[in-house]
């Protein structure tokens, strides 16, 4: 057995002390103002990804049968302060470095890294990329411009393998009034997680659902999200991919004390039709969803609802996580009419004295599925497994060790494959300003 995480390389060594040398440069620079405020982290990420699609074969219409790679990132996150003054002026600059561990031509594509330009079916020993913001600041509002990584209902940036996805473009969020968050968004581009190259933003097409090369000049979005008390929050946004789709969401967040625990509950909501010329067709989708849990001394027992109802599947970006409570390890439970439930269960061993460590496992089942071309009823179902635990003391202090297997079957096996899935990380944030 091939250990998970080789020995990195003089030459990887190499590049990463120029970057830690870089971020060291920038926490040597004092000065007032724009500088006070100024943070700096980088977190170290080691990756082991196995996918196996369970066909027995190296190669067949969908690909290999294996993915199999480990790799080792760095992410440099800076944020600066704002000058001084009614408007204040700031920069934000991300820095992100990737270095194969280990890889085959027969295995790769697992998302961790990019494909290497002399062999598609292999995968680049090392890539960089880099993101500037720049941005504003007038009392309570704040506009910025360039590198994102937008965390909203209607656009949740991917970070599932070594690097995160970036987008580009322009994000105004407010929060003048009080108990009320606004934001609106123009965005064009995006630099996808396992690429170096900017691209223009486009839907995703997992599963063919959607042509995979229909791309669009903007993605417009605002929203708003509402306070209504300290156990309930309501939320509306919406969002338009230029003459592709156009989604509106209503969301409803409510948590209440109860026999000693907290129940929680998650409601979600979204409508999505084609927008424009329909670039990428007759888009007809609405997406009902919901999360009631229940948390009490360390145990919390979870239990969500998802109904796909319309002709097509939920549209959403490429480079992006669907808002969904059945978005989980492998899948996302978005096919056209498609009906699933989940079962989850939590615990933090905090509650017996063992800080740091925390287990979960759930299963998701979906039917119902409208598979294209064909009377075929779809079904597919998922179990997830997760152990973490986070170093508490010593020198290791605050490492994360991650341990992720994910069990993934359908019986609809021309767009989508069976996967037996597991993911080791091994990740570190430490401050350098």
């Amino acid at each position: 057995m091939r250990p998970p995480f080789p020995l990195i390389t003089p030459r990887q060594s190499f590049g990463f002390g120029a970057f830690v040398l870089c971020a060291g440069f920038t926490a040597q620079v004092q000065a007032s103002g724009f500088f006070e405020d100024t943070t700096a982290k980088i977190e170290s990420r080691t990756v082991y990804f196995n996918r196996d699609f369970r066909d027995g074969s190296t190669s067949n219409a969908q690909g290999a049968s294996k993915r199999e790679e480990s790799a080792q990132g760095f992410i440099l996150n800076l944020q600066s302060g704002y000058t001084e003054g009614t408007v204040g002026f700031g920069i934000d600059a991300l820095g992100m470095l990737g270095f194969q561990l280990d890889s085959s031509p027969n295995r790769s594509n697992s998302g961790l890294l990019p494909s290497s330009g002399n062999d598609p079916r292999g995968s680049k020993g090392q890539y960089a990329k880099m993101g500037l913001t720049a941005k504003v600041k007038v009392s309570d509002t704040v506009l910025k411009y360039g590198a994102l990584l937008p965390d909203l209902p209607l656009l949740k940036y991917n970070d599932g393998r070594l690097l995160p996805t970036m987008f580009n473009g322009a994000m105004l969020t407010s929060k003048e009034l009080k108990d009320l968050t606004f934001m609106a968004a123009r965005l064009d581009k995006y630099t996808a997680r396992d690429s170096t190259d900017s691209q223009d933003i486009r839907v995703h097409c997992k599963n063919k659902r959607y042509a995979c090369n229909t791309t669009a000049d903007h993605f417009d979005m605002y929203g708003f999200d509402y306070k209504i008390n300290d156990r309930l929050t309501a939320q509306y946004h919406y969002a338009e991919l230029e003459d592709i789709y156009r989604q509106h969401f209503v969301g409803l967040l409510g948590n209440q004390p109860l026999a000693g625990g907290v129940l929680k509950a998650d409601l979600r909501v979204l409508k999505s039709a084609d927008s424009g010329d329909a670039k990428a067709g007759s888009i007809d989708n609405r997406a009902l969803s919901g999360m009631l849990s229940y948390a009490h001394s360390g145990h919390t027992f979870s239990a969500g609802w998802q109904r796909m109802n319309g002709d097509n599947s939920m549209p959403y970006l490429d480079g992006s996580n669907p808002y969904l409570v059945n978005y989980v390890q492998v899948n996302d439970f978005a096919a056209a009419q498609e009906r699933s439930w989940q079962l989850r269960y939590d615990y933090d061993f905090k509650a017996i004295g063992i800080n740091g460590l925390s287990f979960l496992t759930r299963y998701v089942n979906g039917d119902h599925i409208k598979v294209l071309g064909s009377d075929q009823e779809g079904k597919e179902w998922e179990r997830d497994s997760e152990l973490k635990y986070v170093i508490q003391t010593g020198t290791f202090k605050d490492v994360s060790l991650r341990l992720r297997n994910a069990t993934y079957r359908t019986n609809y096996e021309k767009f989508a494959r069976d996967v037996d899935e597991t993911r080791l990380i091994v990740s570190y944030s430490f401050s350098v300003l």
